[in-house]
């Protein structure tokens, strides 16, 4: 279907936001009169720009406070309309978006807005203009899209019709089953934009918490179905507003526009992933002189080094990692992801906007293709080929050890970027949202939203950090193993000073709520269950340049992160970033994070 958005969705000048949106590879824009109003052009002039650029101007917006004002203010409000309708035709817009009057002086009586709705139609018919009928959800007597439908039908004009906007529909709980009951070709207009689900009034709601299918907890593709099914064939446009996509790049804004309207179209059709990911392949880390002594640490061997890249493949269990010697602070680089078909993978990947990275290899080395997320961090689709990459110093295959594998991985993006990656991580990968919550920081606030894939096989939880300029943007590598008692044993005894220090007051809290193991507290590790009655232990390291690696155990399939947990973690690593030492000896090339 043709797909568009409306220029109150991404930053900059009216000229720039065209700019952005045709790169993107919409057809058309829905112009947002603020946007107008500011722009030096005339009107003809952003006409002829829009149609160098291939996109044509779906509808004009908003016109405001129309239907069922009092009679004194109705011949006001046609010769506003008639200024309108002779600017849409300079512009080249053929359709006007009219909301529901939410004037204090607006008048009850459908027959009355009808009236004016059909006067209104019978003044942009003369202009070859049309009018597109929207509730408000918020409107002060027309606020569900029905009521809306109601008095189009009672005004029975061909130049009239109603703008579905999924946001006033869903945010009001309204049921969209009854689209099926509109006519097609009375259905003028479609506006898509997905939201969180917030306990707040409904305009700040929608005026700066919307965003992009796929990025919000609404069934858009539940309505986009059924307004298939209605027979409607017009545009699906993108009418978001949000506070940071006005801050972003306008550039990839509008990027990760496209990307949603093409992963909705998919999943409205029933487009399986074609090669979702089974498991990790391995973590790559870079900046070997802060990570030498860690893998080894943790019960990891070195078994292989790449012949022609300073990079080691260390293993245990079914867990690898890749320990990278460039750069000089250590962070999380590149993810592997095992897939049954990686170039089905990339394809899939290219097909919703997210190419793949050039990469140096020689023709002896295995085509792994990579694309990169939103924070950077590359993302490979991996088959078992490319182990034979590594000159082997100890035969390939399982290490014996506690850990078992890659539980999850967790990085943090940029504050900006967040509702990016969790579309990137959902469309492009095919994880879906798990668990989505707020953690206070001491120095702010820790926003995080974990997915995970079928089995949980894939698990990544993306985090933005809203604690100040100076702040690291840490990253995560989270081990499962079978007994993380054991292992805090050993690294207590061997390695104290690798460990995260975690307050005593933490574990009095722990006795009072869940009378755990006396153990945990002399080992640093925590507790949670949930209300199955499964189990989460598990234990950190401490902050090694951007990274710090989590050791977790599950028990009796408790599924989410021990979230409950969070705070004093992050507590204990802001205590230890601050101080830059920690008590006793550290494994040989392990240094704090810097202060």
């Amino acid at each position: 279907m043709r797909k568009s958005i409306a220029t109150v969705s991404v930053s900059g000048t009216l000229v720039e936001k065209l700019e952005a949106i045709a790169a993107a590879g919409f057809d058309g824009v829905e112009i947002f009169e603020n946007d107008l109003l500011a722009c030096p052009l005339p009107p003809e002039e952003i006409r002829a720009r829009a149609a160098d650029l291939g996109l044509g101007i779906d509808l004009y917006q908003p016109f405001r406070d129309f239907e069922g004002a009092p009679a004194e203010l109705l011949a006001g409000n046609l010769r506003r309309a008639e200024h309108k309708f002779r600017l849409m035709e300079r512009l080249g817009a053929g359709l006007l978006l009219l909301c529901s009057n939410v004037s204090p002086a607006a008048v009850p009586g459908d027959d009355v807005a009808a009236g004016h709705l059909r006067l209104l139609a019978e003044r942009a018919a003369e202009h070859g203009v049309r009018v597109a009928y929207e509730a408000l959800a918020w409107g002060r007597h027309v606020n569900e899209y029905l009521h809306a439908w109601r008095l189009v039908r009672l005004a029975d004009h061909p130049a009239l019709g109603v703008c579905l906007d999924s946001f006033h529909i869903l945010s009001r709980g309204s049921d969209p089953i009854g689209i099926e009951a509109i006519p097609g070709e009375k259905i003028f207009f479609l506006q898509l934009a997905d939201a969180p689900r917030l306990a707040m009034d409904v305009l700040p709601w929608s005026r700066h918490y919307r965003c992009f299918p796929g990025q919000g907890t609404f069934d858009l593709a539940g309505l986009l179905a059924g307004v298939r099914r209605a027979g409607y064939a017009g545009p699906l446009s993108l009418e978001v507003f949000n506070d940071v996509f006005r801050q972003a790049s306008a550039e990839r804004t509008a990027l990760d526009g496209m990307r949603s309207l093409i992963a909705l179209e998919r999943e409205v059709a029933g487009t399986a992933h074609p090669a979702a990911p089974t498991g990790f392949a391995f973590a790559e880390l870079a900046g070997h002189g802060g990570l030498s002594g860690i893998p080894a640490a943790l019960g990891f061997t070195r078994t292989g080094t790449h012949p022609g890249k300073p990079v080691e493949l260390w293993e245990q269990g079914g867990a690898r990692l890749l320990v990278n010697a460039t750069g000089a602070d250590p962070a999380l680089i590149a993810v592997g992801l095992d897939s049954p078909d990686p170039a089905g993978a990339a394809g899939h990947a290219e097909e919703l906007l997210s190419p793949i990275l050039p990469r140096a290899r020689t023709p002896e080395e295995a085509e792994l293709n990579a694309v990169a997320a939103p924070d950077g961090t590359e993302i490979f689709f991996c088959d078992d080929g490319w182990l034979a990459d590594f000159t082997p110093s100890r035969p390939h295959g399982t290490r014996p050890g506690l850990i078992t594998g890659i539980d999850h991985v967790a990085l943090t993006q940029p504050r900006h970027h967040f509702d990016e990656a969790a579309l990137f991580y959902r469309s492009v990968l095919g994880l879906r949202p798990q668990e989505s919550l707020e953690v206070p920081d001491p120095y702010g606030l820790l926003r995080s939203k974990a997915m995970s894939g079928p089995g949980g096989a894939v698990r990544v939880v993306v985090n933005v950090a809203q604690v100040g300029a100076d702040h690291l943007p840490w990253q995560h590598v989270a081990l499962a193993c079978d007994d993380v008692v054991a292992v805090a044993r050993r690294l207590r005894k061997e390695h104290p000073g690798l460990l995260l220090p975690i307050p005593g007051n933490y574990y009095d809290d722990l006795d009072a709520r869940h009378e755990a193991d006396p153990e945990l507290r002399g080992l640093g590790v925590l507790y949670d269950r949930d209300e199955h009655g499964g189990e989460f232990l598990h234990l950190y390291t401490v902050t090694v340049g951007r990274v710090f690696f989590e050791l977790v155990q599950r028990i009796g399939g408790y599924q989410g992160y021990g979230a409950g947990n969070a705070a004093v973690r992050l507590a204990a690593q802001h205590a230890g970033h601050r101080q830059g030492v920690r008590p006793g000896p550290r494994p040989a090339g392990v240094t704090p994070a810097p202060l």
